[in-house]
């Protein structure tokens, strides 16, 4: 049932059309109605670096190098994270119209709301390389960081398939919304995003096997940052991590979401 509902999303001539068309309306009414638009994309990452680097550099002097970069790419992914899958659990409900009146697929409504995210994403990862070349104590970009392309799609996949597993379970139980931030609010201590990895693996051994952020992470910084190759085994770890996810999202959203229209 998951392959057909893949598979029937890919059927038909326009689909990628109407997906680009509805995540740019969702990012112009995310953004554009808003005096500053697309600036209030920054002003959260910009906000949260400021107050950390105050906290673990000038207080508790971590001492991690280039330490204003080593959080910018780890904020601007864990916040991708955040927006795409706090922004979706109600998705069911608030675009009942949607799949109620049109021939859209559940599924694509969705990955419209991810790639509304994504566009914020790529704007924030431009910001983030301008400051790297230009602020970075002499930092540059090798041939290792196309390897983020790589996992950018890891992590909207994962995404994606988050996405749709806590959106279905809320048709059956709204406590989804503040379980969900239970799980944020502990998530974020528990990945790499304010540490330094050594540190990180001291403290927590095995956490970058158990949490799939923390993959994504370690591997985004060593790429870009430290011009290494990803973790290999980190790297296929977590890519496996999020296709589970993906199917396991599928099959909840096949046998849930069918209920969606009744029930909310």
């Amino acid at each position: 049932m998951a392959l057909k509902l893949i598979s029937d999303w890919f059927r038909g001539t326009n689909k990628l059309e109407r997906f680009w068309l509805l995540a740019k309306i969702e990012f112009k009414l995310r953004y554009y109605e808003n005096k500053l638009g697309l600036i209030w994309a920054l002003v959260k990452p910009i906000s949260e670096i400021i107050i950390f680097y105050i906290a673990f550099e000038v207080i508790m002097l971590q001492g991690t190098p280039n330490f204003v970069s080593f959080l910018f790419i780890g904020i601007v992914l864990w916040n991708f994270f955040v927006e795409s899958t706090s922004g979706t659990i109600a998705l069911l409900q608030t675009k009942k119209y949607l799949y109620e009146y049109t021939n859209m697929n559940k599924i694509e409504i969705y990955i419209s709301v991810i790639g509304s995210n994504l566009i914020g994403l790529f704007f924030n990862l431009f910001m983030f390389f301008i400051y790297f070349l230009i602020f970075g104590n002499g930092s540059y970009l090798s041939v290792h960081a196309i390897f983020l392309l790589a996992i950018i799609v890891n992590l909207v996949i994962l995404s994606l398939g988050i996405s749709l597993i806590i959106s279905s379970l809320f048709i059956i139980a709204h406590d989804i919304v503040q379980i969900w931030t239970i799980v944020i609010s502990l998530g974020f201590w528990i990945s790499p995003i304010l540490f330094k990895l050594q540190d990180f693996r001291d403290h927590l051994p095995g956490l970058d096997y158990i949490n799939p952020m923390a993959g994504i992470i370690i591997n985004a910084r060593a790429v870009v940052l430290y011009h290494q190759f990803p973790e290999w085994g980190l790297f296929f770890w977590s890519f496996g991590y999020s296709i589970f996810f993906l199917l396991l999202g599928i099959y909840s959203l096949n046998k849930l979401g069918s209920k969606a229209a009744e029930k909310l």
